[in-house]
């Protein structure tokens, strides 16, 4: 058992950044195990998904993302792959794929790279179902509106800009999760 607090606490100090990431992870983690209480037939882990949603961005103090109170020098969509690098050294791989893969649906590597975006250039997409429900859980919440758990279409209207199998990917999982 991993004691997601205790490691949030070690990396973030008390104030702004802590609060806005608990409560946050939170909102991601209660969603997540609603899902896994309502469909059994997933098999998820729900124990690792409560300790997974908990840490998905646990790498945020280093991005430059001032809403946030994060002032760190790193775009804000490294967050996901320094958080796995974190928690690879804290000796947690299997919640460091987490981090790297729960952002929008996934990265594709062809993504990475026909946008250059700056982070490594590898596959990004949730593959575990633990992976899929985390990530899909943490759509419905923003760190800038705490508590307020977005609609289904403002997803879809966000999500329009990253491309449209985005879009059904997240259709696909609305029919699975919801």
């Amino acid at each position: 058992m991993v004691d997601a607090k205790a490691l949030l606490k070690k990396y973030y100090p008390k104030g702004e950044a802590r609060d806005i990431l608990m409560r946050h992870s939170k909102d991601v983690r209660d969603l997540a195990l609603d899902i896994c209480d309502k469909h059994p037939e997933l098999e998820a882990d729900r124990e690792f998904v409560a300790e997974a949603a908990m840490l998905h961005d646990i790498g945020c103090f280093m991005v430059k993302a001032p809403r946030i109170h994060c002032y760190g020098d790193k775009p804000y969509i490294a967050h996901g792959y320094l958080g796995r690098e974190l928690l690879e050294k804290e000796g947690l791989p299997r919640h460091a794929l987490v981090c790297e893969r729960h952002t929008g649906v996934g990265i594709k590597k062809k993504q990475i790279k026909e946008r250059n975006l700056p982070i490594p250039l590898r596959d990004m997409r949730p593959q575990s179902i633990e992976e899929k429900i985390i990530c899909f859980a943490d759509l419905f919440y923003s760190k800038t509106r705490l508590g307020k758990r977005r609609k289904k279409f403002t997803i879809r209207r966000k999500m329009r800009k990253h491309g449209k199998k985005n879009v059904r990917k997240f259709n696909k999982w609305c029919k699975k999760f919801l």
